[in-house]
This record gives C-alpha cells, sequence and structure tokens, in this order.
C-alpha cells in the first residue's frame, strides 16, 4: 500500500460530496494546473507514479487499463485521463495537479482573491452586455473592505462594459476598477459609484453570517445560518471556526431557537472533521454512539481497516456536542443550488435517518465520492493526484444523490431573482420559501421592493472565473497505516 502519510486526508472527505459546482453538464474536472515545469522527460516518471496511486488507492482499481498499453510520455493531464473510470457519468472528479502546495491551501481556504462570487446574467434582449451579480463577498477581503457587498451588480470594469466576448480578461486582472449597476424600472443601468479592488491573500472565514429572527405570533424562533466551506480553523487556530460554529449554536439553544435554516448555497465542501461538528450540532436524539456516516473503499482497504479496527471499522459516528439544538427540533431546512456539494451533501444525508430534512433551492451538485490529495512520499516534484477513494453512505446505507442530477430539493427555487437580498432578509428568496413552509407570512413591504428575474449562463463563479472545487476532506485517516 502508499505510503499513507503522504495522502493529504484533509481533502479525502472533502472530495466525498464533490461536485462540478455551476452544474453547467460540463464534467470535465476543472484543470488544477498552474506553470508547467516539469520537461518531457520527467513525464515517464510521474506517470509511473501516478499509475501505481492509481492501481493501489483507486475505488475503481480493478478497471484501469494495462500500465504496458499506455503512452507514458504524455503530460500527466492526458495521462489521467486515461486511468479515470466513467469520467462523464461516474469519477468526474479525480484529477492532477502540478504546484501541490497552492491547491492544498485553496483547500484551506486560503487563496490569493478579491473576494467576490458571483452570476453572470445578460442585461439586454441581444445578449451582449453582462452584469456580475454579486451572491457573496468573503468577509475581510478586498472587495468587502472596498465596500461591495452582497446585491451589487457590476457593469463595468475599467470603464468598459462587460460583454460575452471581453468578461474573462477583464475579470482575471490582479487589480480592477469595477462601475456598479442598478435596476430602474426593468432596466439595469451603470451608475457613478466606482471601487478600485486588487487581490490579496485571504483565509476565508466559513461562517458567513448568522441571526435568529423572532416570530412570537407563530410560535416560531428561527436560527439562520449562511456557512461557506467546511474548514475547521487557520494556521493560528486550528479549530478556530469549529468554535465559532459552536459558539452560535449556544447563543441559538439560549434562545430557544426551534427552527432552523442551514443555508448551503455557496458551500461546495471541505473537511469531514468540520462537517461531522455542524451535524453533530444540529441532529435530533443523536448521541456520539450513533453512526453519522459509512464509508466503502476498494476491497484492498476495507479488508486493512477492518483487520486493524474491525467490522465497524468504516463507520464513523456523530461527535458529542453540548450546544447541540437537536431536541428543540423537528425538523432542518437546507438550502442548495448547484453548488452544494461534497461536505455539504454528507451533512444532509447523514441527518436524514435522524430527523426531518427539508431542502429548498436547486439541485445539489451530486457528489458522494470522497478522495484525497496525495503527493509524492519522495519529494521528487510538486505533482498531485487528487484521487477518488471511495463513496459514503449514511446510517440507513443511503447513497443514491452520486449523479450529475444530485439531491433534488423539496421545493425547488431558482435564486435569479436581483438585486439579491441582503443574508437575513426575511424578503430574501430562498429564505422567504423555508418562511413561508413554517406557516410565517411575508411582510407587506415584500410585494413592493423593486426586483427582476434574470436567467444566469454561469453560476456561483468566483474571482478565478471558475467553481469553487467540489470537496469532502477527512483529516488524518491514513496516519495509522504507517504507525
Amino acid at each position: 500500500m502508499l505510503n499513507l502519510k503522504k495522502l493529504n486526508l484533509l481533502f479525502a472527505l472533502v472530495f466525498a460530496v464533490l461536485v462540478v459546482g455551476c452544474k453547467e453538464k460540463d464534467v470535465q474536472p476543472d484543470v488544477l494546473t498552474t506553470a508547467d515545469s516539469t520537461s518531457v522527460a520527467d513525464y515517464k516518471a510521474v506517470n509511473a507514479w501516478l499509475y501505481e496511486v492509481m492501481d493501489d488507492a483507486y475505488f475503481w482499481y480493478k478497471n484501469l487499463p494495462a500500465e504496458s498499453s499506455l503512452d507514458a510520455s504524455v503530460s500527466p493531464y492526458d495521462y489521467l485521463e486515461k486511468l479515470v473510470y466513467q469520467r462523464e457519468t461516474v469519477d468526474r472528479f479525480s484529477a492532477v495537479t502540478d504546484d501541490i502546495d497552492a491547491l492544498q491551501n485553496e483547500f484551506n481556504g486560503i487563496s490569493k482573491i478579491f473576494g467576490i462570487s458571483y452570476s453572470l446574467s445578460y442585461i439586454d434582449d441581444g445578449k451582449s452586455n453582462i452584469g456580475a451579480f454579486l451572491n457573496y463577498v468573503v468577509k475581510d477581503s478586498p472587495a468587502a473592505v472596498a465596500g461591495l457587498k452582497r446585491g451589487d451588480i457590476i457593469l463595468k470594469v475599467n470603464g468598459t462594459q462587460l460583454t460575452q466576448s471581453n468578461y474573462a480578461t477583464l475579470l482575471s486582472n490582479e487589480t480592477i476598477t469595477v462601475t456598479l449597476g442598478a435596476l430602474q424600472d426593468t432596466k439595469i443601468v451603470a451608475t457613478n459609484t466606482t471601487y478600485s479592488i486588487t487581490k490579496a491573500e485571504v483565509t476565508e472565514d466559513p461562517v458567513a453570517f448568522s441571526t435568529v429572527i423572532s416570530k412570537p405570533a407563530s410560535g416560531k424562533t428561527i436560527g439562520y445560518l449562511v456557512y461557506t466551506q467546511f474548514v475547521p480553523g487557520n494556521a493560528a487556530e486550528e479549530d478556530k471556526y469549529d468554535n465559532e460554529l459552536r459558539q452560535i449554536f449556544a447563543d441559538f439553544k439560549a434562545k430557544g431557537v426551534n427552527e432552523l435554516v442551514l443555508d448551503l448555497r455557496l458551500n461546495s465542501g471541505g473537511y469531514i472533521s468540520s462537517a461531522n461538528t455542524l451535524a453533530s450540532l444540529i441532529g435530533k436524539n443523536i448521541a456520539a454512539s450513533k453512526v453519522f456516516y459509512k464509508e466503502q473503499w476498494n476491497d484492498k482497504y476495507i479488508a486493512y481497516w477492518q483487520k486493524a479496527n474491525g467490522a465497524n471499522a468504516l463507520n464513523y459516528n456523530f461527535q458529542a456536542e453540548s450546544n447541540n439544538i437537536g431536541s428543540n427540533l423537528n425538523r432542518v431546512f437546507v438550502l442548495t443550488s448547484n453548488g452544494t456539494a461534497s461536505a455539504s451533501e454528507l451533512v444532509i444525508n447523514g441527518l436524514k435517518p435522524y430527523m426531518s430534512v427539508v431542502t429548498i433551492g436547486e439541485n445539489t451538485a451530486g457528489k458522494n465520492l470522497f478522495g484525497s490529495l496525495i503527493s509524492d512520499d519522495k519529494e521528487r516534484w510538486k505533482w498531485g493526484a487528487y484521487v477518488m477513494l471511495g463513496q459514503t453512505a449514511n446510517a440507513n446505507d443511503e447513497s443514491d444523490y452520486g449523479t450529475i442530477d444530485g439531491m433534488t430539493p423539496d421545493y425547488m427555487v431558482e435564486d435569479s431573482k436581483v438585486p439579491y437580498s441582503a443574508f437575513g432578509d426575511e424578503n430574501e428568496t430562498l429564505l422567504r420559501k423555508a418562511l413561508e413552509v413554517m406557516g410565517i407570512p411575508a411582510a407587506a413591504t415584500a410585494r413592493i421592493v423593486a426586483s427582476k428575474t434574470v436567467e444566469p449562463f454561469r453560476k456561483l463563479l468566483r474571482d478565478d472565473l471558475h467553481t469553487r472545487k467540489n470537496l469532502m476532506i477527512r483529516d488524518g485517516v491514513f496516519k495509522a497505516l504507517n504507525q
């Protein structure tokens, strides 16, 4: 077996729920690459290592082509495509990178960004001019510091109107000056408001927003949480963000929250350990003795784990959380999008055996696979492999969402009404639907707020014009194999 100390399980579980975030039916993986400095002469060594990794740990290793039948002189990007099992329908996620350090930082929520997430839509009948509709601005990022916020509409960059042909170039610059637009009658027009922003390295706090909404007339006290990535902490404090979740749920508990809305529409996954923390704060009638999720590896690793740790070695239980509010809940509402993936889907699926999970929004990404970012144990290069190692299931052995259709929501609601309302606004499209299902009527002002419905042609883009990688990361799982 591999030297599993080099399998960075921070990424294993993030893979399990990973999906093609934008749901544009583009099943090709993101190109995990920077400037490739590896010469063609070195490709054979990298590819030999890559085949060894896949032949050992890959969930579908029995379906690999014979190594002798492959051209080992091609780029590892091309070589991997010869190894991946049913790329379009099954393994949509395994990939390679030539800069494993940069990718690991990204998985940990560290990246050089403006700090904006947005959807692109045409704003004219001729489908020429485009608006970038901000659905999220990262806390303490350059964009947030400059004053940009959810709901803003970017029409121009460096004085030039965004169009189908120029938006990729304009938005890829390191420093940009953006001109905002506004809705006037039924048209979106440019204003005189501008902001200049420069990319900087940001460690993203995944707890984007939380509040308690009190509705005494309906007997409802509603906890609302926007959570954007499953990351336990940062370099300075490894449990910082998990502890932030615990503090929020302590507040929910103290205030008597009896309905919960978990907003995962921007969450493409992350560490399984944080998924467990969140689920353990929510689950009804759960305990550290009850199963949160189960794993299925290839036959070699199943045999290893069960020999080492017993028949239940691949069952993973909830953790004890003193601020769990499940005893006061009958259900949890989860807001979803096509970018809701991996560890997010794991939480949804893992809670279903214990309580009603009501999903609102769009189909999720559909990733029930978990994997790991694997580096070369001899440290000969910075190439790394992002390999799918298996799949997850809940306590009832249910795992039926691992397709391009993902999880179908109980209430299909497209988040296409702009300008996007602020998180926590009771008239915001998806939250409004959750409140409606709870029996809470809309405020009268909701009927007069100016809005426009658009049809995004690209959704949930980040600063680099890509969707966030869908991850299910499992921390420290392989270490025991080498002790």
